[in-house]
């Protein structure tokens, strides 16, 4: 008898859900400088400078030239979620949800991350994907869990692209289509993913040549206009 994938998928995942979007090279932002002093930059985010705002809060949250300091971090941060900023939202929901610098709160992690979900953020989308498969924070729905991994996979993210793939494959919060988990299964392969590669030779042993053959190029083809987009 095959494994089952979705065993314990939600224990596996979940501490990987609560996506730290802080720190990880977010496409076009500033990297926190060394060589400004922290006053220069507390100046310039009093005064609405959107990028001296992110480099402080970033400096508090990562401890760089500075002592780290989450109640800071998310003072900052906080002040650029109130303007609109989607992915200080997506970090102040994270923040909420871990109780980095504030009493652990789910719910208002659910208010940013919603805010940031609706303006298509992939890490915000992710997170809901997972607290609604997890279901101990918010009542379980793996339709609405499905319906966040979709969302952030088809923006790219590796994560909400596997999990999507392990959906369909059990039928979990969709129906149950082979050919639709190898799809994501595969284009989070393309994406680096270690252990799709595993899940998909499972996959393939119920599909036809044809149908694999079909999906592969299908994954393939989403990777060239992603790299595209990327770019």
């Amino acid at each position: 008898m095959r494994a089952n994938p979705m065993r314990n998928l939600c224990a596996q995942i979940v501490a990987a859900a609560l996506v730290a979007t802080i720190g990880t090279g977010w496409a076009g932002e500033a990297p926190v400088p060394a060589n400004i002093p922290l006053n220069d930059l507390k100046i310039r985010a009093e005064a609405g400078d959107k990028t001296a705002t992110r480099q402080l809060a970033e400096a508090f949250y990562l401890g760089k030239g500075v002592d780290q300091d989450f109640k800071q971090a998310m003072q900052w941060y906080e002040k650029l979620a109130k303007q609109g900023d989607v992915r200080a939202q997506t970090s102040l929901g994270l923040m909420y949800a871990r109780g980095y610098g504030v009493e652990k709160n789910i719910d208002l992690a659910l208010k940013w991350w919603k805010l940031a979900a609706i303006q298509n953020d992939p890490g915000a989308q992710f997170n809901l994907g997972t607290l609604y498969l997890e279901g101990k924070s918010i009542g379980q729905s793996f339709g609405e869990a499905a319906k966040w991994y979709q969302q952030a996979a088809i923006r790219g993210h590796l994560q909400a692209q596997s999990n999507l793939g392990l959906m369909y494959w059990e039928g979990k919060g969709v129906e149950k289509d082979l050919k639709r988990a190898y799809y994501w299964l595969a284009v989070a392969a393309e994406q680096g993913d270690d252990e799709a590669p595993g899940h998909l030779k499972r996959i393939a042993t119920d599909m036809s040549p044809d149908e694999v053959k079909e999906a592969d190029t299908k994954a393939k083809e989403w990777m060239k206009t992603a790299r595209k987009m990327w770019r």
